[in-house]
């Protein structure tokens, strides 16, 4: 009886034990995994390679998933096929009804599983109904196989939003003729599931990743050494760093910021930022040491973003693989920089009745579009001031989209909206700015630190469950600072009660969290060191010899697995 229930936690799903990185359970199966493939990557046969990793894939995203690898096959099967249709064909409009046939499937999967709750609400409360929630996958399911799953309860597949837009790419980059389809099922099967990024990315467009698979497997004694290290390092990010300063503070501030001091608060939104990162980052490193172990390059998702001068550039170092898709599948098609389209006026549409569901109001729907017809009045008027306008709608467009691919609320708009406004403001601060170009020390680290601090403001909306913890934080927060422009409120804020004991409790506070504020400081150190003395310290470890290596890594990851909590973190990302 106990080899029975061995063998089912092994091979069966456990909603509240997913496969991730940073399980011991993962470990094992990785090791598994490396120890079968030695004796598989020699295969000249290509498909045996692919098909042994899309069967380990598929097993780690059931593990991760449950029942919802069925929706990974869906796509899989589905997006295989148009792919091959849409290279086939010879009329474009068949290719474009194909390519139309991939996005909606695609899109329709995303918005059923991820804005179910949010549209049936937001009618329900524009138009006083009762609607419910009906999962009739669940439904069709029971019918057919006699199941018992819930058909009122719609729960977010992991990873469907990284693997969808994967797909979506494929599809497109086919239909441009930038990739040529894979040989078969098998091959694009394992494309999509790669198991190293399946769940959290980075997004892997075909033309990075189909040449790989027809190469004979290479894995060199520095590359081997590169993926510990990557490996090794993603640990302690996500450990080591992101979950101690997240379980011992950051998290407890923000389930009730009024019950702590403003600079608590403070303090727990530049945790949250150094969180956020060291956690999706400490993922992408280990998706690229694993992926590396199994002789494939991901690419780089992280440039260190907090190192950004500007908005601009910090979009170019977050996330690279959901910017760069956002610019070259969202942005350019709706003109990006040259102009709008018609695109780009769906795109707004869509957005608008996104904006009119969330206010709850129908008939502001009807204000915005008089607004945009007495705005396009204006536009005909000039025509720089047409590309001007444009250009930025299109900007702001693909930053509330974005906000939106994180999650349908106020809260995730106004992050996409601020970080929209921030890009299109500095366009035109950079034309008269005095310190656009200037290389001083001093310059440079005050633009870091504006754009830092930007960023991290921008993330109060990002991490908040509500708009009451928002206004919570921003109410503590603001009673630290003075209110500048009226002398008499500011030495009146100076003095007062409030501010003089916001002030003296900032002692007691660094004792009382010393080891998460020392912790903070050591992540925000090695983030910030340049990425000179990044190179030389992962030179070392990737000159060392194996024995020196392996002593190191298991010497960091005991370290690393002394801090962890007992109830085991998961990556924020997932939730996307």
């Amino acid at each position: 009886m106990e080899l029975l229930d061995y063998i089912r936690e092994v091979f069966l799903y456990h909603p509240d034990k997913p496969l991730i990185f940073t399980r011991f359970y993962f470990w094992v199966f990785l090791a598994l995994v490396l120890l079968i493939y030695s004796l598989v990557y020699k295969n000249k046969n290509r498909s045996v390679r692919a098909a042994y990793l899309f069967a380990v894939s598929l097993f780690f995203y059931y593990k991760s998933s449950g029942i919802f690898f069925f929706i990974l096959l869906f796509s899989t099967v589905t997006d295989y096929y148009i792919g091959k249709w849409v290279y086939q064909s010879k009329k474009l409009l068949h290719k474009r009804l194909l390519i139309t046939a991939s996005i909606t499937i695609n899109l329709s999967l995303l918005v059923f599983f991820k804005y179910s709750y949010f549209f049936t609400e937001s009618i329900n409360q524009m138009f006083h109904t009762h609607l419910e929630v009906v999962n009739y996958l669940s439904l069709w399911m029971n019918a057919a196989t006699g199941t018992h799953f819930r058909v009122d309860e719609i729960l977010l597949p992991v990873g469907i939003s990284f693997y969808t837009f994967q797909t979506i790419s494929y599809s497109v980059d086919v239909y441009r003729g930038d990739v040529k389809p894979v040989n078969n099922l098998i091959d694009f099967g394992f494309y999509v599931s790669f198991f190293p990024q399946l769940v959290a990315g980075p997004i892997v467009r075909a033309s990075q990743f189909i040449p790989q698979m027809y190469k004979d497997y290479h894995l060199s004694r520095e590359q081997f050494g590169l993926a510990i290290f990557w490996i090794m390092k993603g640990l302690v990010k996500k450990i080591f760093i992101g979950d101690y300063i997240a379980v011992n503070f950051i998290d407890r501030v923000f389930s009730s910021p009024l019950h702590y001091s403003g600079f608590e608060n403070l303090m727990a939104l530049f945790g949250y930022s150094l969180q956020v990162y060291a956690d999706f980052s400490g993922y992408t490193d280990m998706a690229i040491g694993v992926a590396l172990l199994l002789g494939f390059r991901l690419p780089k998702n992280f440039d260190s973003p907090y190192k950004a001068q500007s908005v601009g550039n910090f979009w170019r170092r977050w996330h690279i693989s959901l910017s760069t898709w956002l610019k070259d599948y969202l942005y350019i098609p709706m003109g990006g920089n040259r102009g709008g389209s018609l695109f780009s006026y769906i795109m707004l549409t869509i957005i608008l009745l996104f904006i009119t569901l969330l206010i709850g109001i129908w008939w502001i729907f009807f204000v915005f579009l008089v607004l945009g017809f007495l705005f396009s009045f204006f536009m005909r008027r000039s025509a720089a001031f047409r590309k001007s306008v444009n250009t930025n709608i299109n900007l702001m467009l693909t930053m509330l989209l974005g906000g939106l691919w994180h999650g349908a609320s106020w809260q995730f708009i106004i992050w996409g909206g601020l970080n929209g406004i921030g890009l299109v403001v500095y366009k035109f601060w950079r034309k008269i700015s005095p310190w656009e170009h200037s290389t001083t020390r001093l310059a440079v680290v005050w633009k870091i630190a504006i754009t830092f601090s930007f960023i991290t403001f921008t993330r109060i909306f990002f991490r908040s469950s509500s708009m009451e913890v928002i206004n919570g934080m921003m109410h503590q927060i603001g009673q630290l600072f003075p209110a500048y422009g009226d002398f008499k409120l500011l030495f009146n804020h100076l003095g007062s009660p409030v501010f003089i004991k916001q002030w003296s409790l900032v002692p007691q506070i660094l004792v009382a969290y010393k080891w998460v504020f020392v912790v903070m400081l050591i992540g925000y150190v090695f983030h910030w060191l340049s990425y000179d003395i990044k190179a030389r310290y992962r030179r070392w470890f990737i000159g060392l010899n194996f024995y020196m290596q392996a002593v190191i890594f298991t010497l960091v990851v005991f370290i690393v697995y002394q801090s962890i909590d007992s109830s085991m973190q998961t990556f924020i990302y997932f939730q996307f």
